[in-house]
């Protein structure tokens, strides 16, 4: 799903233009992001939580030559899910299984 199918789909749920709902995602995401550099971690209750965590350098190895290279530390933002968006999904799993 993108970012537009998003919009549409809010934009008929409540009556708002396109135009609008798009710019309405794009100051949500903007706002998650800024925060998370600003200070690292964004709890969207029932949904995630959304934080940077550090990577630490480390000895990696360059596939093409073989050769050990230093990887230098980097910063990386992970996502644990809520509790309610992991029963969804578990929910919504079983019922896309196909029998065996």
């Amino acid at each position: 799903m993108t970012r537009k199918n998003i919009a549409n789909a809010i934009a008929e749920g409540v009556g708002l233009t396109q135009l609008q709902t798009k710019q309405i995602i794009q100051k949500i995401l903007g706002s998650i992001v800024n925060t998370l550099v600003e200070d690292g971690r964004v709890e969207l209750r029932n949904f995630g939580i959304f934080e940077v965590r550090q990577r630490k350098a480390r000895k990696g190895r360059n596939p093409r030559t073989g050769k050990t290279v230093m990887v230098p530390k980097r910063y990386t933002v992970t996502f644990k899910p809520g509790q309610v968006m992991k029963h969804r999904v578990a929910e919504e799993g079983r019922r896309h299984e196909s029998p065996r």
